[in-house]
């Protein structure tokens, strides 16, 4: 079994830009329900599945399998309901670390995220100075989330 030990934060600044070129994703979800996320994902010219189970602390089970880039559009097209998430991924390594910076597009436009990938939930990391607080434990900064209640229908959009 795959775990995926995750932190997310908003941005701080715009110093990450010009770290990384960015590549495009899109993604959609055939099933998004507290116990378990199965997703459809295109990555530049790469298609994805994954499946994701329930979130214990900042861990979950995570099984990511490539699948034809034209079965993960077909699935996308016919089975993922709308809307679906449009960003972009850049990936910025930083003293050890690589972090994950979500810059979404459609309905989530303006939100900027950033995520970390640990080894342990207790592992200790420096922040760069473009990361700013912590949304890991708000699940409507979930890209599943996301789909159902997108960033422009937020009341509070700085959470």
């Amino acid at each position: 079994m795959a775990l995926e030990i995750e932190r997310k934060f908003l941005l701080a600044g715009e110093g990450w830009r010009g770290l990384a070129e960015g590549i495009d994703y899109r993604q959609g979800y055939l099933c998004a329900d507290r116990q378990r996320t199965v997703r459809v994902r295109i990555a530049g010219q790469k298609g994805y599945l994954t499946v994701k189970g329930a979130t214990t602390g900042l861990a979950r089970s995570e099984y990511e399998y490539d699948i034809p880039l034209k079965d993960a559009l077909a699935m996308l097209d016919t089975l993922c309901p709308q809307p679906q998430i449009e960003k972009k991924r850049y990936t910025i390594p930083w003293q050890g670390f690589i972090w994950e910076v979500d810059e979404f597009f459609g309905l989530n436009q303006g939100l900027v995220v950033a995520e970390i990938e640990l080894q342990r939930e207790d592992q200790v990391f420096e922040r760069p100075d473009w990361i700013g607080r912590e949304v890991t434990g708000d699940p409507r900064y979930y890209n599943a989330a996301l789909c159902a209640a997108p960033y422009c229908t937020w009341v509070d959009r700085q959470g």
